[in-house]
């Protein structure tokens, strides 16, 4: 075929032009003399129209005993038609067949409703839905807006090991894998050790894979997770918080421009997301608390909240739901948070640290802290926490060598995600869910 090739998603720059596409049958209709099939090919999605007196008879049959995921290159003539989805249609005149799945052996995920687990043990190819992939181009535009948006504003991105020798935040969380001689475990957060890098270049960001062995079977809950995680020198808890309201709107901003037809495929509420720009609302875990045991006096939650604790899903859930963007709760008791985290001043009890709940229940989508400063400080947190020293004495010398306030947090890309595109559970988030009873496929 010697017509240039297009994508399904370029195919409105070629209107009257005939271009060829290379993909898959996504689904075949008939009606009497004319055949109408969709084609996909990662891109979008575009209906060919055939007519049996316009095509080579060849052709016609060809595309007649197409099974769907059937691979094929498709030669065409592109066609505005408003009532086309994505706006055009393809008039195909010629096709070439690559693959023709066996109707004896046919793809297994058909229109008809299939359940959870049979999907999830054939996730390798429910990525291929309509659906499925709208969320992992949204997946994809998120990840790139988040490196945009640090990237543009002068950080440096620095990538932390993900074999380490002992625990972010304690290790009962914690994958651990023989190392040679030695134990060492599979990273909860790059964060200590970009707390490093931070010294040395200023502003750093790190972005990758984390693991957390927690036996936790919530709808956002996964094993393997991917974090986007700044750290920068010279930050105190309000530039945190001003950071992370600059991100969630950045990104959401970008999904709205460049993913608006994949987020409607998905059936997002758009107008929803439409809202989220700073400034965002900021409230303390003391109000948090009275929000919620006012909640419990009102019947509106179950569970009594009782101060000193750490938020449940519940917790999160009811308090975001009072929102329309996201909610900062910031200062929570220092117990119930990691070793690292500076105390307040004015009460030491609590810590500079903040969570980001995002709306509609979705419950926390980032999580961060001022960091430590004092050496002394940090050595007495870390025996109260029953941690080895020894395993920390690279990170108490970034206390001893020009120590500064600083400070970070951690976004969960797959909480983000699923809060963007209103997913119901985080296993739709990335190709393949790692979760308490999945490791296949």
């Amino acid at each position: 075929m010697s017509s240039p090739v297009s994508t399904i998603s370029d195919i409105g720059k070629h209107e009257g032009q005939t271009v060829t596409i290379r993909g898959w049958l996504y689904n075949l209709r008939e009606s009497g003399k004319l055949l109408f099939p969709q084609f996909r090919d990662g891109s979008g999605l575009i209906q060919g129209v055939v007519p049996k007196n316009a095509v080579a008879p060849e052709v016609f049959d060809a595309i007649k005993g197409l099974t769907q995921e059937s691979s094929v290159i498709v030669e065409g003539k592109v066609r505005a038609d408003k009532r086309a989805p994505g706006g055009y249609e393809l008039d195909v005149s010629g096709i070439q067949v690559v693959q023709r799945v066996s109707e004896s052996d046919p793809y297994p995920i058909s229109p008809k409703e299939h359940g959870v687990e049979f999907l999830m043990e054939h996730r390798h190819l429910w990525v291929r839905s309509q659906r499925q992939a709208a969320i992992l181009r949204v997946r994809a535009e998120i990840i790139k807006a988040a490196r945009d948006f640090f990237d543009e504003r002068g950080f440096i991105l620095t990538d932390p090991p993900i074999l380490t020798p002992a625990a972010c935040e304690g290790t009962s969380t914690l994958f651990p894998v023989d190392y040679f001689d030695e134990q060492a475990f599979l990273t909860q957060s790059g964060q200590l050790y970009i707390e490093a890098t931070a010294m040395a270049l200023g502003k750093v960001y790190s972005f990758g894979p984390t693991f957390r062995a927690e036996k936790s079977k919530t709808r956002r809950h996964l094993t393997e997770f991917w974090m986007v995680e700044p750290e920068v020198a010279y930050a105190e808890l309000d530039d945190l918080m001003d950071l992370a309201e600059g991100l969630i709107s950045f990104l959401v901003k970008r999904c709205l421009e460049k993913r608006r037809g994949d987020l409607q495929v998905i059936g997002r509420d758009v107008t929803k997301l439409e809202k989220i720009e700073a400034p965002f609302p900021r409230i303390t875990y003391d109000e948090a608390a009275k929000m919620l045991q006012e909640a419990h006096a009102k019947g509106a939650l179950e569970n009594k909240f009782e101060w000193g604790g750490d938020l449940g899903s519940p917790d999160e859930t009811y308090i975001s739901s009072q929102f329309d963007k996201p909610v900062m709760v910031h200062r929570y008791p220092a117990q119930v948070k990691a070793f690292y985290m500076e105390p307040d001043p004015q009460r030491p009890e609590l810590a500079l640290c903040v969570d980001v709940l995002a709306p509609e229940g979705y419950g926390e989508i980032i999580g961060g802290s001022q960091r430590m400063a004092s050496y002394d400080l940090l050595v007495q947190r870390i025996h109260e926490n029953g941690l080895p020293e020894e395993a920390f004495k690279w990170y108490l010398d970034l206390r001893k060598f020009g120590s500064v306030p600083h400070g970070g947090f951690g976004m969960g890309i797959e909480r983000a995600v699923a809060w963007i595109c209103g997913l119901e559970h985080v296993r739709e988030t990335i190709p393949f869910p790692r979760m308490l009873n999945r490791l296949y496929p």
